[in-house]
Formats: structure tokens, sequence, C-alpha cells
């Protein structure tokens, strides 16, 4: 299998070969949904907490008295079907939201996915992609090079991160780079289109070939 190279002017720079296993694959939308659902899950943290009934503030008297009242009978302000009472099921600090995906599964998942982007012509391989200085306007530029300015999402796969890059992209809310090894299936997806750079493509192969 082989995919068109471009230059960072948007000139045609060769063809490169590539593995069919990762970016021929047919696409398997039951395993990418349970891929990208544990993702999410897993980026999850228990941030939440209520407290029960014997935490909230309350007094210990008896509301009132058990029978004589007309009312229903109550031992506590702090039940659970009182206005300020506890809860009965309250969400912990310690909740855990991990789905466990097994290593294989993962991957023929995230090689459905790179894929898909194949055969949708979501996916643009650079030989390289570099900018001369840390400026936003000259990543801009490289962009419209590139026919990528008017793009919703963009994703830039590197094989290294460069310090200018980074600053001249941080700056825009469209544009995402990342490592070969940083990418998930997630930003992958909701990226209208992803770049990656020649040397990106070999580590992505070695990373994800089933």
């Amino acid at each position: 299998m082989e995919l068109k190279l471009i230059n960072v002017q948007g000139q045609d720079a060769g063809i490169l070969p590539v593995n069919e296993t990762v970016f021929g694959r047919e696409y398997n939308e039951d395993l990418v949904h349970q891929v990208v659902t544990a993702f999410l899950a897993n980026a999850r943290t228990g941030n939440r907490t209520q407290k029960t009934r014997s935490e909230v503030a309350h007094s210990t008297k008896k509301p009132w008295k058990q029978k004589g009242t007309g009312r229903a009978r109550s031992g506590t302000s702090a039940s659970p079907v009182w206005r300020s009472g506890g809860r009965a099921f309250p969400n912990t600090p310690d909740e855990n939201f991990s789905h466990k995906v097994n290593r294989k599964m993962y991957r023929a998942g995230m090689a459905a996915i790179l894929s898909k982007l194949v055969a949708d012509g979501r996916l643009v391989v650079a030989n390289e992609f570099n900018v001369d200085s840390p400026k936003t306007k000259s990543f801009i530029s490289t962009l419209n090079s590139m026919s990528l300015a008017n793009e919703k999402a963009v994703l830039i796969v590197v094989e290294e991160l460069t310090e200018n890059v980074y600053y001249a992209s941080r700056n825009l809310p469209t544009v995402v780079v990342l490592e070969s090894h940083q990418i998930d299936p997630y930003t992958l997806l909701r990226c209208n289109k992803v770049v990656f750079t020649q040397k990106a493509i070999e580590q992505v192969q070695e990373q994800w070939s089933c």
C-alpha cells in the first residue's frame, strides 16, 4: 500500500509505501466505539462527592415523638428523604471509571481509525513539518501552503516536537500538535485533517502494527 507524500509547500514529494495492516484495515465501527469509550472513561477522575446520613450536620434528637402527631414517623433529620438529609448512595472521590480493553483490541482499533482516515482522504503525509520562527504567523503561513488553514480542526503528528512548532502552534485553538507516541483514538477521529510527518508514520507503523 502507498500514500502520497507532500512537502510544506503542498507540492508532491513522492510516494511512501506503508503497512496495509495499519493503514488498509477494514473499518470496524463497534470496535472503534469500544476503544474510544474506554479512552474517554479512563481519562475521567473521581472528583465529586456527597455526604452520607452520618456525615451531614444534624441533630441526633428525634424530630417529633413517634405517635400522636398525625405525621409520618421520623427518627433523624439526616434521613435521605429529608430535604437537608444525607444521600443514600453518595458519589465518592475513589470512584473507578476505568474500562479495560485488551492490548490487541486497542491496536486493532487504532489501525481501523488510521485506515478510515486514509479511506476518507483525511490523512495527509508530509515529508517534514517545521517553521522558521516561533511565531503564530509563520505557522499559519505553513498551514496556508498546505491548504489546511480553513479546516475546523487539524491534528499534526510529528516524530519530535520542536520548540518553534510548539510556540508557534499553541495560540491556535483549531490546531493540535502531538508526537507520534501521544496520539489517541478520540483526537484522531475528532480532527477534520490529520497530518503525519514521514518519520512519524514510520514510528506509528512500528507501534500499531498487529
